[in-house]
C-alpha cells in the first residue's frame, strides 16, 4: 500500500517530521517497505535560467547555451530543439547521476563537437517523470535559480510504501492509516465529513440479490448527463504518486475513493444496461464475458457475478466487464457500492487468476458500513468534475451488522502485558482508534467499529492498547528458572535432523537449503513424481512438481559451484522429499553430494570413492540413532545410481535406511553435470523409534576399558560372490561380549587362490573387561570366529 505524505496530511493534522511519522508507523505495526523521497533522488537537480542559446558552429542540431545555474554561469551544449533564450530548465551538474539514462555525467567538462560543455539540461524521460524525450523540460513560472527541481516540478511529495497485514483491511485506505497514527499521539485525525447529495429523482435501476450469502447488500445511484472528461491535475497527481495511471474522470474517482477510504466502487454505462441487475451465481458458458483485463472468463456457479437481463457484466467485488464499461461517450452512469463475501471473493480470484485492487480489499473484508458514504463521496466528485444530475440512492438488501460489543475489564491490560496504564490513557487509545468504550469501574462495554472485524475478544483490545502505547515499552521479565533441569522440548525427528547435520558438517560438508519443488522432467530421472504432487499453481514452470529426492537441486548446486571455481565442494541438505500426497508420503532425508576429484598436491592424493560416501552415510546414521553396526550392505540401489558402484544400507530385507554410491552418468548428463559425482541419501524416518526409556541422546556414554585389547588376524578363502560384509558380521557374532571390532585389511585373489574364490583377511579386536585373557581363552574365541564364518559364508581358513 502506497500513499504520499500530502495525502496523509489531508486526514491527519500533524507537524511531525518524515522520520517521526515513519517511526510511529513502525511502532504501531505498519511495516514500512520503502520510502521514496524525491528530494534524495533528485537532490542534485535544480532550476536554471538560459541566458542565451545560439547555434553550434559545427553541428546543425546542437545549440550552445549560456546558463545561469546554482553553480554560476555555465556553458552547456544541448541537442533539444526547444532550448531557447529566457526559458527555465532543470540543470544537472557535473558528476550527477541521470536516472532515466542510468549513467553519471563526467566530473570534468567535456567537448562536444569541439565546444566545451559543463553539465546538462534534462528532459522528462531523463528524470523518469514521463516519456517526453523530444525536448528539455520547460518550467512554467518565474522560478528562482537554484530552486530544487522537485519543487518546481511538483514532485516533492514523499511516498511511503508499507506492508498491509491480512487482518487490517482498514489500512488499505489512507484515512485508516491516519486514524492509527492519531492514536499514537503524533497528530490529530481531521474531521472530513462526507456530505450527502440529495437526489432529484428516484433511481430507475433495480437490483435483485439472488445469492445473498455472496452479496447481502447493494447500493446504487444513477447520474444523468455526465461528461467523462480527463481528471483534474490534483486527481491525476494523487493517482500517479501511488503508481496508478489516470484513465478518465469516472475511473479515476473510483480509484481515488478505493485508496482514500478503502471503499471499492464500480461505475456502469447506464445506456448499456438491460432491465434489472442481479447479483447471482455464475451460469457457465452463457455468462462468458470479456473483463477489463482484456481476458475472457467463464463464471461457474461458485462465483458471484453481476448481470443484467441480457449480459454478464462482471465478477462481483473483483472486476467488471468491457461491455458495460464507461467511455468518453458515456453520458449516464450507474454507481455500484456493494459488499461481497471475502471467502467467495478470494476463491473466485484464485480460480480466475484475476488480481485487482477491489479483490485485494474485498477478500480481506471491506467495512460494510462504508457503502452509503462511498456512494455519496463518489456522487459529489462526479457532479463536481463531470457534471450531471443524481438520483436518489437505492439500497437493496441489508448491510451486515457491526461486530458484537466486547466486555472488557481494564485490568486485563496489566494482567496480559504488565503495562500499568492509567484508565484515561486506555480510554483515549480505544476511542481514537474508533472503539466506543462505555461504563464505569473496571469493566467496560466496548463497541467495535465496523471496519475492525478482526476484534472479537478481550485480548484483541489489550493488543490494541499495547500496540499503540508501544510494544517497546513492555517490561522484559525473565521466566522463573525451573528447580530441576528439563530436557529440550524437541521431537525425535528434530533431534535426528540436528545430529545428522552435525555429523555431516564435521565430515567437511556444507549445508544447503534448496527448493522442495522441481521440474517434472528432472523428477522423471529419479523415478518420477508421485500421484497428486503436480502443482496447480507453480511459482515457475521449472518448479512444477514436488521433489521425489533432494539429490536434484544438490547436484545442480554442485555444478554451479564448480562453474565458479569450487570443484571439490561437498554439499548436504536435511529436508523433506515427497513420494505421495498421502499422510505418510512425506519423508525427512539427509542427502549429501561430492565430486570425484583428487586435487593436486606434491605428496599425492587419493580420489574419493563410494566407500567414502558410505562412511559419511554411516556416520550420519549413527549420529541420528540408527544401529549402524548391525546394518547390512546390499547392491540394490535404484536405477539412478551407477550399477556396481552403489549400494544400500538396510536393516532386514525391507527397511532401507540409505542409498549411496556414484550417480549414473545418464542422470548427470541429463542434468548438465560434468564429471563423476558421489552421493548418499538417508531416510531419517526409516530409523527405528527409540525406546521411551532411553530416548535419543546427543552423545553415547564413554565406554573405556582399562585392559589392553588383543588383536588377531584371519585369512579366509570364500567364494567371490560372498560380500565382505557378510563375513564381518559373522565374525562379530562369534562372541559379542569380547569382540568389539572386525575390519578387512587385505583382499587377494592371485596365485595360490583357487579359481572363483578370493582371500579376505580380517582383523578381530578382543577387548577384555575384567582380567587379562589367557592363551586358551583367546584360542577359544578364535575357534568360534572360524566356525561362525565357515557356517555363514562357507569360507575356510587359508593355509
Amino acid at each position: 500500500m502506497k500513499f504520499p505524505l500530502s495525502w496523509l496530511k489531508y486526514h491527519l493534522e500533524t507537524t511531525a517530521s518524515l522520520d517521526e511519522i515513519a517511526e510511529a508507523m513502525t511502532m504501531a505495526g505498519l511495516e514500512i517497505e520503502e520510502i521514496d523521497n524525491p528530494a534524495e533522488k533528485f537532490g542534485a537537480f535544480t532550476v536554471a535560467s538560459v541566458k542565451e542559446a545560439v547555434a553550434h558552429p559545427d553541428a546543425d542540431k546542437l545549440r550552445v547555451c549560456t546558463v545561469e545555474t546554482v553553480d554560476g554561469i555555465k556553458q552547456i551544449v544541448c541537442g533539444a530543439p526547444n532550448a531557447r533564450t529566457g526559458m527555465r530548465a532543470v540543470y544537472a551538474p557535473l558528476g550527477a547521476y541521470i536516472p532515466g539514462l542510468d549513467f553519471s555525467l563526467d566530473k570534468k567538462p567535456r567537448k562536444i563537437r569541439g565546444v566545451e560543455s559543463s553539465g546538462m539540461m534534462c528532459s522528462a524521460k531523463e528524470l523518469e517523470l514521463g516519456e517526453d524525450h523530444d525536448g528539455i523540460i520547460d518550467l512554467e513560472g518565474d522560478w528562482a535559480v537554484g530552486t530544487p527541481a522537485v519543487v518546481a516540478l511538483g514532485q516533492d511529495d514523499v511516498v511511503i510504501d508499507f506492508e498491509v497485514t491480512p487482518n487490517r483491511p482498514d489500512w488499505l485506505g489512507v484515512r485508516g492509516i491516519a486514524r492509527d497514527l492519531a492514536a499514537t499521539g503524533i497528530g490529530t485525525l481531521k474531521d472530513v465529513p462526507i456530505e450527502p447529495v440529495p437526489g432529484t429523482f428516484p433511481c430507475p435501476v433495480k437490483v435483485e440479490l439472488d445469492w445473498p450469502e455472496a452479496c447481502p447488500v447493494f447500493a446504487g445511484r444513477l447520474i444523468r448527463g455526465v461528461r467523462n472528461v480527463a481528471s483534474p491535475d490534483w486527481l491525476q497527481k494523487a493517482l500517479r504518486s501511488i503508481g496508478l495511471r489516470p484513465i478518465n474522470a469516472l475511473a479515476d474517482i473510483t480509484n481515488l475513493i478505493s485508496y482514500d477510504r478503502c471503499r471499492p466502487l464500480h461505475v456502469y454505462d447506464a445506456a448499456k444496461l438491460s432491465g434489472n441487475l442481479h447479483a447471482r451465481r455464475g451460469a457457465g458458458d452463457s455468462d462468458t464475458f470479456e473483463a477489463l483485463d482484456k481476458k475472457t472468463h467463464t463464471p461457474t456457479e461458485t462465483m458471484c457475478v453481476i448481470a443484467d437481463e441480457a449480459h454478464c457484466l462482471g465478477f462481483g467485488g473483483i472486476m467488471g466487464g468491457t461491455y458495460s464499461g464507461c467511455s468518453d461517450a458515456t453520458t449516464d452512469v450507474f454507481i455500484e457500492a456493494a459488499w461481497f463475501d471475502p471467502l467467495i471473493t478470494r476463491a473466485t480470484a484464485k480460480a480466475t487468476g484475476i488480481d485487482s485492487d477491489a479483490k485485494y480489499r474485498f477478500e480481506r473484508g471491506v467495512d460494510p458500513q462504508s457503502i452509503i458514504d462511498g456512494i455519496e463521496y463518489a456522487t459529489r466528485l462526479i457532479l463536481k468534475i463531470c457534471g450531471g444530475e443524481a438520483s436518489e440512492t437505492a439500497v437493496f438488501g441489508e448491510i451486515p451488522a457491526a461486530p458484537a460489543d466486547i466486555e472488557f475489564p481494564i485490568s486485563e491490560v496489566k494482567r496480559l502485558t504488565g503495562l500499568d496504564l492509567p484508565r484515561a490513557e486506555i480510554l483515549r487509545i480505544l476511542t481514537t482508534l474508533g472503539f466506543k468504550p462505555t461504563g464505569a469501574g473496571d469493566i467496560l462495554t466496548v463497541g467495535v467499529p465496523s471496519w475492525r472485524m478482526d476484534c472479537s475478544l478481550k485480548a484483541d483490545l489489550v493488543e490494541e492498547v499495547a500496540r499503540i502505547h508501544g510494544f517497546d515499552k513492555l517490561i522484559a521479565t525473565s521466566l522463573a528458572r525451573p528447580s530441576v533441569r528439563r530436557p529440550a522440548p524437541a521431537t525425535v525427528m528434530q533431534l535426528r535432523a540436528r545430529y545428522a547435520r552435525r555429523a555431516l558438517a564435521v565430515r567437511g560438508y556444507q549445508e544447503s537449503v534448496t527448493w522442495s519443488f522441481c521440474e517434472s522432467s528432472q523428477a522423471a530421472l529419479f523415478g518420477g513424481h508421485g500421484a497428486g504432487l503436480a502443482l496447480e499453481n507453480p511459482i515457475s514452470s521449472e518448479l512444477d512438481v514436488m521433489r521425489p529426492t533432494a539429490l536434484i537441486h544438490l547436484l545442480t548446486a554442485l555444478q554451479a559451484n564448480a562453474d565458479r571455481g569450487l570443484a571439490d565442494a561437498r554439499l548436504f541438505e536435511v529436508g523433506p522429499v515427497y513420494l505421495t500426497d498421502g499422510p505418510d508420503g512425506q519423508l525427512l532425508v539427509a542427502t549429501g553430494v561430492r565430486r570425484i576429484t583428487s586435487g593436486r598436491h606434491w605428496t599425492g592424493s587419493r580420489a574419493p570413492d563410494l566407500f567414502d560416501v558410505k562412511a559419511d552415510a554411516l556416520a550420519a546414521l549413527e549420529a541420528a540413532g540408527a544401529p549402524a553396526a548391525s546394518l547390512q550392505v546390499a547392491p540394490e540401489a535404484r536405477d539412478w545410481w551407477h550399477p556396481g558402484r552403489s549400494g544400500v544400507l538396510r536393516q532386514g530385507p525391507k527397511n532401507v535406511m540409505a542409498e549411496f554410491g556414484e550417480i549414473h552418468p545418464r542422470v548427470l548428463k541429463a542434468l548438465g553435470i560434468d564429471g563423476r559425482v558421489l552421493a548418499f541419501e538417508i531416510v531419517l524416518d526409516a530409523i527405528p523409534q527409540p525406546r521411551k526409556s532411553s530416548g535419543l541422546k546427543a552423545r553415547t556414554q564413554l565406554d573405556r576399558a582399562d585392559l589392553t585389547p588383543v588383536k588377531r588376524d584371519f585369512a579366509f578363502l570364500v567364494d567371490k560372490t560372498i560380500a565382505a560384509d557378510s563375513l564381518i558380521r559373522a565374525a562379530k557374532g562369534a562372541d559379542k561380549a569380547l569382540i568389539t571390532d572386525v575390519s578387512v585389511f587385505d583382499v587377494y585373489d592371485g596365485k595360490g587362490v583357487p579359481e572363483g574364490q578370493t582371500s579376505l583377511a580380517i582383523e578381530v579386536v578382543l577387548q577384555p573387561r575384567d582380567k587379562t585373557l589367557t592363551d586358551e581363552e583367546i584360542d577359544t574365541v578364535a575357534a568360534k570366529v572360524i566356525a561362525k564364518v565357515s557356517g555363514a559364508t562357507g569360507g575356510t581358513l587359508r593355509g
